[in-house]
C-alpha cells in the first residue's frame, strides 16, 4: 500500500470532529494526532486510539505530520494560529471573514514562504466551492451579474462571533435569504440588490447571569463584518431552548450567474448546496484540500494558496488516468 498522508487536527470543536470523521473515510490518509488548547485528557475522540496532545507542544511534531488541518474560529483563533502554524507545517484552514482574506493571505503567505511550507486558506463551501463557481460564472458569462445567497442555515462563523460578545453564554445565528430577491435573480432580470435586501440574520442568544440584554443586542447588531449591514433580529432564549431547538447545524445556499452570451441570449447558471450538517460538509472539503496541499508541497509549491490556485484533480485520491476514464 502506498504511504498514507499523515494528518493532524488543530482544534477539536464541531469542525475538528467532522475532520476526524472525514479522514476516516479516506483510505490514503492517516490521522496521527489531535491538538487542543483544552486539557487533552478531557477530549474524547471518535477513535480513542488516536492520541490527543496539547496545542502548545505541537512544534515537537513537525516531522510526524504532512498536513495540519486548522479547525479554529475565524474571528480570534485563525488570525494568530494561521501564520504561526504555517511557519511549522503545511496547513489547511477555513478562514471565512471575506473582507479580511487579503490581509490574512498576506500574513500566512509570509510565514509559509519563509519556512518552505504550503498553506491553503479559506477552504470550505463559502469561501471555497462557492468562490470557484463565482469565478466560473464571471469567466463564462462576462456580460452579467453574480449573486450569492446563503441559507436558510446556521452559520458557524457568525455563531462563533456571537459567542464572543461579552455577556453571551451561548448563541446560534441563522442566515435567511429574502425570497423576493431570490425570485428576481432567477428570473434573469439582473436586479441591483444591497446586502440588506438579499438576506436577514436571526440570532438566538442565551445571556450570562446579570448581563444586560440591551447592551448585548446593541453589540451584536452593530458588529462590523458580521451583522451591521443586515436586518438582524436578536431573540433571547434559555439554555434549555438552545439545546432543544438549535442543536442541529443545517446550511446551504446557491450561487447564480445571470448574463448574456455573444448573440444576446439570456443564460442563467446556478450551483447549490443543501447541507444537513454545515461542519460535517466543511470539514470534508478541508480534508479533500489537505490531499491537494500535500501534493502541492511535494511538487515544491510553497506559500499561501486559495481554491483558485488548486487544480481540481489534486483533490481526488484517483490518478489522472482514472479521473479521465471515470469522470471526464
Amino acid at each position: 500500500m502506498a504511504k498514507r498522508i499523515r494528518v493532524g487536527i488543530a482544534g477539536y470543536g464541531n469542525l475538528g470532529r467532522g475532520a476526524e470523521a472525514a479522514i476516516a473515510q479516506s483510505d490514503d490518509m492517516q490521522l496521527v494526532g489531535v491538538f487542543t488548547r483544552r486539557n487533552p485528557g478531557d477530549i474524547k475522540l471518535l477513535d480513542d486510539s488516536i492520541p490527543v496532545h496539547a496545542l502548545d507542544n505541537i512544534a515537537e511534531f513537525r516531522d510526524a505530520i504532512d498536513v495540519l488541518i486548522l479547525c479554529g474560529g475565524s474571528k480570534n483563533d485563525l488570525p494568530e494560529q494561521g501564520p504561526s502554524l504555517a511557519a511549522m507545517f503545511t496547513t489547511i484552514d477555513s478562514f471565512d471573514t471575506h473582507a479580511k482574506i487579503p490581509d490574512y493571505f498576506a500574513a500566512v503567505d509570509k510565514a509559509a514562504v519563509s519556512h518552505g511550507n504550503t498553506a491553503i486558506i479559506a477552504v470550505g463551501w463559502d469561501p471555497g466551492l462557492f468562490s470557484i463557481n463565482r469565478l466560473y460564472g464571471e469567466a463564462i458569462l462576462p456580460d452579467g451579474a453574480t449573486y450569492t445567497f446563503w441559507g436558510k442555515g446556521l452559520s458557524q462563523g457568525h455563531s462563533d462571533a456571537l459567542r464572543r460578545v461579552p455577556g453571551v453564554k451561548g448563541a446560534v445565528q441563522y442566515t435567511v435569504p429574502v425570497p423576493a430577491a431570490v425570485d428576481q435573480v432567477r428570473s434573469g432580470s439582473q436586479p441591483t440588490l444591497t446586502t440588506r435586501q438579499k438576506h436577514t440574520r436571526e440570532c438566538f442568544v442565551v445571556l450570562e447571569e446579570g448581563a444586560n440584554a440591551d447592551t448585548v443586542k446593541e453589540a451584536i447588531v452593530t458588529m462590523p463584518d458580521y451583522f451591521a449591514d443586515y436586518d438582524t433580529s436578536v431573540s433571547f432564549i434559555s439554555s434549555d431552548e438552545l439545546k432543544r431547538d438549535h442543536a442541529a447545524m443545517p446550511h446551504g445556499g446557491f450561487v447564480i450567474r445571470s448574463g448574456k452570451t455573444g448573440n444576446g441570449d439570456q443564460q442563467v447558471m446556478e450551483y447549490s448546496l443543501a447541507l444537513e450538517s454545515n461542519p460535517g460538509f466543511t470539514s470534508s472539503v478541508l480534508v479533500a484540500y489537505a490531499r491537494a496541499a500535500y501534493r502541492l508541497r511535494k511538487m515544491g509549491q510553497t506559500g499561501a494558496k486559495t481554491v483558485f490556485d488548486v487544480p481540481p484533480g489534486l483533490l481526488s485520491p484517483k490518478t489522472p488516468a482514472e479521473l479521465r476514464k471515470a469522470l471526464l
